[in-house]
């Protein structure tokens, strides 16, 4: 073949210093496979590479759950699928494992990471859908033996600005789990009413300025200004903090703008409403001496979590539950800081 006929040599983009910022230029730490060793480095560091999830409390999770081989359960959240890998080793192929989740991006993912593991249909199901439709599922599971909801989003939803679920990075202004349903964030906040978005800000995320920041949305986007990045709503938060008459602290300004995001995320996907169905459905799904672990990440979500737990209690439904939350070790907490907000609390159905 002569030189004009063969085909240009496509050089691959130079990975960008020691730690890139960009989200798309950390290939290496998206292919934790093929780059080992760089990945390794990053988790030593206390972070978690990009594109990939930690799964938190996997030993506590585990250790409750006593998966056993030939059982049949689900991991409500398949996220990354650490605490699937985890439950699927401890089958030893003999069982079922269901798992759903709504993410249609990371979902064929996870999918297809546990697949070249070697789990298959046959001993893995996994299904695009919210685990509230948990009474659904059984009709094909069958009574379950044990449960997992990770309620905390994936580290992967997170980094990825495209995403929009961060402050941290500029990117579009969605925040919906499956973006194929309902509408973002930006398009949300053009038709809010101030006194309902007042609401989301302190129900879903005990925002203290819930009042001054609802205002600074609505006007500001009255006036006509461009709301649909995250950076813009950082801004708009910052200014009317900034204009209070009393001084705020940066730290205090970046947890309102943190809250602020995480009201928003659960509003948009009903987060509450759903974990509340769930609850709700769980004690029929499960079989007699079945156990549920949920971990939680939101105080919302915990007092839920609690609160059916022990009317279930009470009402003979579950024989044990949880007298208070199993938190992550000093340790793990260390290595993986956001492992410091997880509460994960468990209830075994009576026989």
């Amino acid at each position: 073949m002569q030189d004009d006929q063969k085909e240009n040599h496509v050089r691959r983009e130079r990975y960008k210093g020691k730690n890139p910022k960009a989200f798309a230029e950390k290939y290496k730490e998206q292919q934790p496979d093929v780059y080992a060793e760089e990945v390794a480095k990053i988790i030593k560091q206390g972070r978690t590479p990009a594109g990939t999830h930690r799964s938190i409390c996997v030993n506590e999770i585990m250790e409750f759950l006593k998966v056993q081989p030939g059982q049949t359960g689900l991991d409500a959240t398949l996220g990354y699928g650490g605490h699937s890998l985890e439950i699927l080793k401890a089958l030893n192929k003999e069982g079922r494992l269901f798992a759903t989740d709504v993410d249609p991006f990371e979902l064929p993912r996870t999918k297809e990471r546990l697949q070249a593991l070697g789990y298959e249909e046959e001993h893995l199901q996994i299904r695009q859908m919210n685990f509230s439709g948990i009474d659904r599922l059984i009709y094909e599971s069958g009574p379950l033996d044990f449960v997992l909801a990770d309620l905390g989003v994936s580290s992967m939803q997170i980094d990825n600005p495209e995403r929009g679920f961060s402050m941290k990075v500029n990117g579009p202004l969605d925040l919906r789990l499956n973006p194929k349903n309902g509408k973002p964030a930006s398009a949300f906040l053009k038709t809010v009413l101030r006194e309902d978005l007042e609401l989301i800000l302190k129900e879903n995320a005990d925002e203290p300025y819930n009042e001054q920041i609802a205002e600074a949305i609505v006007e500001n986007i009255k006036r006509g200004r461009d709301i649909s990045t995250t950076n813009q709503l950082k801004e708009v938060i910052t200014e009317a903090l900034e204009k209070l008459p009393f001084k705020i602290t940066k730290e205090d300004i970046k947890k309102s703008c943190q809250r602020s995001f995480q009201a928003l995320r659960i509003k948009l996907n009903n987060e509450f409403k759903v974990l509340d169905q769930f609850l709700e459905k769980l004690p029929d799904a499960l079989a007699p001496g079945g156990r549920v672990a949920i971990l939680s990440f939101h105080s919302g979500e915990d007092r839920r979590v609690k609160k059916s737990f022990q009317y279930l209690f009470r009402e003979g439904i579950y024989s044990e539950v949880a007298s208070d939350p199993i938190r992550a070790s000093a340790q793990e907490c260390f290595a993986n800081p956001r492992a410091k907000s997880a509460k994960l609390r468990w209830a075994i159905k009576s026989k």
